[in-house]
């Protein structure tokens, strides 16, 4: 496989732009090599500048659940376009996409949109800090909510793949007020918030982790978490940049049948384009400006673009049967990829729900960050390098998801595992 041009592109880029790259992740270092640039994605497929074409699991982190380019989100983003790009005032698109969101997620009143998801993230924290007068964030190991400061303790995805244990320019004083401790410990749990000597605000968790890798989280848990942080006062926030709109039309919350109070969101929701959101009930979002005393703005917040192609991304989930499908064939292929991993005699440990799922490298059970970092990650280094030079694109961490889209069909799931095999074959003889 030919990787001349997207060589030449990275070694420009390296002069350029910080590793080359503009999120840590993608410059590969974890698994051992220079990244793809590509040049165009079509459905379930990417094709990179030097042509090569790869089946891809990685979705850009998980929004295409559509897979790339899907007629419909294309051809709302070029009716919007001559229209114009970005406004900075309110437009018609934004209030839809937003009615449409409420309308599908259980527990959101009101929503605010953003343009990323560590905006929402950020700013569901100042708005909960802002509502209940109190100061602390409690938040999960291994849990990444984003770059902004307060979420850097103990995060997950990039931080821990490159090895950073949380990240240099993050005062103290701001540190002091975030508590990292152990998910699915209800123990911990009940005690850390009980504390009278606390003041927390509010508590921030993926209800299905993704970023130490897939961790479904146990359901006693979450309903635990729930009933503490109601009887106590303390916000609860669901980050659903991931789950959202991809293990239901409501997300996590609506699978696990627990309601957060305020909810992030990102990914899906633009269709593709940059987007974020957060929202929930309509007593806590009412404080937000203009409303109310906590403030939060952005020039690109709304914008047309990313409006229209979440509009037309969100009427196709919210067709009947959609999340149906993609259930079934997701369970159709973690099934087989758990027993071609079981014939190979490769110790794995496949965590999934809905379309999303992890292939750890590891014979221990993954619940925990302490469970995910037992896994072997030269050996998943190898597995990527192998299947990328077969033409399947996963992430370049092990701490990552792998997604399905509705864009993938049998074909394309069984030339993976075909793949997969042989990968898993040279594994267990090396």
């Amino acid at each position: 496989m030919k990787m001349d041009k997207s060589s030449a592109y990275f070694e420009k880029a390296c002069q350029v732009i910080p590793g080359g790259v503009n999120s840590p992740v993608r410059a590969c270092k974890s698994v051992g090599c220079d990244p793809l640039f590509v040049a165009s994605a079509k459905g379930c497929m990417v094709t990179d500048v030097d042509g090569n074409e790869f089946i891809d699991f990685v979705g850009s982190w998980g929004p295409m659940i559509l897979g790339h380019s899907h007629p419909d989100v294309i051809a709302a983003i070029c009716d919007a376009a001559p229209k114009g790009t970005s406004f900075g005032a309110p437009c018609p698109l934004e209030v839809e996409l937003a009615e449409l969101v409420c309308d599908s997620v259980p527990s959101l009143e009101k929503v605010r949109f953003v343009s990323s998801g560590t905006e929402a993230t950020m700013s569901a924290a100042r708005l909960a800090r802002g509502y209940t007068g109190r100061n602390i964030v409690v938040k999960f190991d291994g849990c990444y909510h984003g770059h902004a400061d307060s979420f850097l303790v103990k995060a997950g995805s990039g931080v821990i793949t490159l090895g950073i244990p949380g990240s240099p320019g993050v005062p103290d004083d701001i540190v002091k007020n975030t508590l990292s401790i152990p998910y699915n410990n209800v123990e911990i749990l009940e005690a850390t918030l009980r504390d009278a000597k606390l003041d927390i605000a509010c508590v921030i968790v993926e209800p299905v982790a993704g970023n130490m890798g897939v961790v479904v989280p146990e359901l006693a848990f979450l309903q635990k978490l729930r009933d503490l942080t109601s009887e106590l006062g303390i916000v609860l926030i669901f980050d659903e940049v991931i789950t959202g709109f991809r293990l239901a039309l409501g997300g996590a919350q609506e699978r696990f049948g627990i309601l957060p109070d305020l909810t992030c969101l990102g990914k899906i929701i633009g269709g593709g384009l940059p987007v974020g959101a957060y929202g929930g009930r309509k007593e806590i979002m009412d404080n937000i400006a203009p409303d109310g005393p906590v403030y939060q703005a952005g020039t690109l917040s709304g914008n047309p673009l990313a409006m229209a192609a979440g509009l037309a991304m969100l009427k196709i989930v919210r067709q009947a049967g959609f999340y149906d499908e993609l259930e079934e064939k997701s369970d159709w292929f973690a099934t087989r990829l758990a027993a071609v991993a079981a014939t190979a005699q490769v110790p794995t440990v496949l965590n999934r729900i809905g379309s999303m799922m992890t292939c750890f490298f590891t014979e221990t059970p993954v619940t925990d960050f302490e469970s995910a970092m037992k896994a072997d990650t030269e050996r998943y280094a190898q597995h990527f390098r192998q299947m990328i030079s077969s033409g399947v694109w996963l992430a370049p961490s092990q701490f990552e998801a792998a997604f399905v889209s509705a864009a993938h069909d049998r074909n394309h799931l069984k030339k993976a595992l075909d793949m997969t095999e042989s990968s898993f074959k040279k594994i267990s003889e090396s």
